[in-house]
């Protein structure tokens, strides 16, 4: 019998608490013997709750995704133009510095040809609206838009990844670094949505 209380939705729960707690490699490292020992239960136990740990990191890469779209969302809410992307790019640091072990699983693109990752798939469908729509005050023409989202997600997962890593030793400020990153992808998006004259 399964421990009282425990379901599905509290097994992804205890997976996320897991995942957070060992850091950027929480997500890398999750087995559902960890789960399990944070539940009380025997491994076996939790297969009545999911079926595998493709299954678990699948649905804590969703409810991780669903978090960070969230986030930007009310980030860039009343926004537009270069303070759109500075709010969005602040969430996603935000996020990733708070839950490094989601953040992680974030980066895990769903699979576009599996049933099971449908609801994954929309999910992440929204986080690249979010991150279009700070954009779209910029003007940018339809083969940029990705592009520049793109660019923005790569810089910022960039400096959270070297700052996560502890990549980040000299004595100056890493908000003040932070700051200058995202003047210059302000300005190198800014440069795209110059329209070339025939």
């Amino acid at each position: 019998m399964p421990r009282a209380g425990l379901s599905r939705e509290a097994v992804v729960r205890l997976a996320l608490e897991v995942v957070d707690d060992g850091g950027a490699a929480g997500f890398a490292g999750l087995t559902l013997a960890q789960v399990a020992g944070r539940a009380g239960v025997a491994t076996p136990s939790l297969y009545k709750h999911v079926g595998s740990l493709a299954e678990l990191r699948r649905e804590v890469s969703l409810q991780a995704t669903t978090e960070l779209t969230a986030a930007g969302s009310r980030a860039t809410v009343g926004r537009s133009g270069p303070d759109a992307v500075r709010a969005l790019a602040h969430a996603w640091r935000g996020y990733a510095l708070q839950h490094p072990g989601r953040y992680a699983a974030t980066q895990v693109a769903p699979d576009p040809d599996d049933p099971a990752e449908a609801a994954h798939r929309q999910v992440a469908a929204q986080g690249v609206e979010v991150a279009a729509a700070a954009l779209r005050a910029f003007d940018l023409p339809d083969d940029r838009l990705v592009d520049a989202v793109r660019a923005a997600r790569s810089a910022v997962h960039g400096f959270v990844a070297l700052e996560l890593g502890g990549g980040f030793r000299l004595p100056q400020g890493v908000d003040a670094s932070f700051d200058v990153l995202l003047d210059m992808l302000v300005a190198g998006i800014t440069a795209l949505s110059v329209h070339e004259t025939p």
